[in-house]
C-alpha cells in the first residue's frame, strides 16, 4: 500500500467517525426536541385555565370597581346634602336660640334681684352720693 492510498484510508475512517458522531448528536437533538415539544404541551395545557381565569377575575376586579366608583360618588353627594342642610340648620337655629339664652339669662338675672330685694339698677339703696336713701 501506497502513502496515497493510507491518507485516503485514514480520511475515510475519519470521515465515518465524524458520521457517526453526527448521527448520535442527531438523534440526542431529535429526542431532546421531542422532550421540549411535550414540556410545551404541558405548559401549554397548564397555563390556557390559568389565563382564563385572570382574565374572568380581571373582569369581576373592573366591575367591582365600577360598583365601588359608583358608592363614592353616591356617598360624595350624600356628604354634600348633609352639609348643606347642616349649615342651613345652623343659620335657621342659631340666631334664635342665641336670642331665647340671652332672654333666658337676662329673666333669670331679674328674678334673682327681684328674689334678693336689690336695687335693679346694681345699687344697694343709698343715694348717689351715698348720704341715705333716694
Amino acid at each position: 500500500m501506497s502513502a496515497g492510498e493510507i491518507a485516503v484510508l485514514v480520511a475515510s475512517i475519519a470521515c465515518v467517525g465524524a458520521v457517526i458522531g453526527l448521527l448520535i448528536a442527531v438523534g440526542s437533538l431529535r429526542r431532546e426536541v421531542a422532550r421540549l415539544g411535550t414540556v410545551s404541551d404541558e405548559l401549554r395545557r397548564q397555563t390556557v385555565p390559568l389565563v382564563a381565569d385572570a382574565h374572568r377575575v380581571v373582569d369581576q376586579a373592573a366591575t367591582e370597581m365600577e360598583r365601588v366608583g359608583a358608592v363614592l360618588d353616591s356617598t360624595e353627594s350624600v356628604h354634600a346634602t348633609v352639609d348643606s342642610a347642616s349649615r342651613l340648620a345652623y343659620r335657621a337655629f342659631a340666631n334664635p336660640v342665641v336670642k331665647v339664652l340671652a332672654y333666658r339669662a337676662g329673666a333669670a338675672t331679674g328674678l334673682r334681684r327681684l328674689a334678693s330685694g336689690s336695687d335693679p339698677a346694681g345699687g344697694t339703696g343709698a343715694s348717689p352720693n351715698g348720704n341715705g336713701p333716694r
